[in-house]
């Protein structure tokens, strides 16, 4: 009877084992990545030679956006631009105008990012002459009326030319800052 309880024992111990050695091998593996689709990157539209406008809370139009080609990725919610243009409009103050090469725009639309060839424009004023920026990259936040970008910028209008690396632009205290290595020109008008 002794023997019986020692080959049972020996059993037991190897069945244990056997269980503690797959228990183990799973918790050591990778997950398995799912089959459904969830992971993939791809489209779920595109929109050709589009608009958009938002509007404020008079009624007036506050942002129009137009591009080339848009595309919409569900996984991460991105809107995928090309060629887009930015305007920003504001009663009392000229349009400005953003305009890239390509932009992104996060879900809900709260950020938005120009890339390549990145063009920003104020239009004149009678008493201000045109403005323009341009930069590889910037990072705009629409309902804050914010643009940053840690890039190198021209900014420019009729008598004035500065070169900086990054800037910060509040456009609702009206203050630009530029963050370093910042050049300017400034020629006296002709009267």
């Amino acid at each position: 009877m002794r023997d019986r309880y020692a080959i049972w024992f020996q059993v037991g111990l190897l069945s244990l084992l056997a269980m503690l050695t797959f228990w183990l091998e799973r918790t050591v593996q990778a997950p398995q990545p799912k089959n459904d689709g969830s992971s993939r990157h791809d489209p779920d539209y595109t929109v050709e030679n589009f608009t958009a406008t938002r509007m404020g809370l008079d009624g007036l139009p506050r942002h129009t956006l137009t591009a080339a080609k848009m595309v919409h990725y569900p996984d991460d919610d991105t809107t995928h631009l090309e060629k887009p243009h930015f305007t920003r409009l504001e009663k009392d103050r000229p349009p400005l105008h953003i305009q890239s090469d390509r932009g992104l725009l996060s879900s809900e639309g709260e950020h938005a990012y120009f890339t390549g060839n990145v063009l920003v424009t104020r239009e004149a004023t009678q008493d201000k002459s045109a403005l323009t920026l341009t930069t590889s990259y910037l990072h705009v936040i629409p309902d804050q009326d914010r643009a940053l970008t840690d890039k190198p910028v021209n900014i420019r209008n009729a008598h004035t030319n500065v070169n900086a690396v990054g800037l910060e632009l509040n456009n609702q205290t009206h203050v630009m800052k530029l963050l370093s290595r910042v050049k300017g020109e400034y020629e006296k008008p002709k009267r």
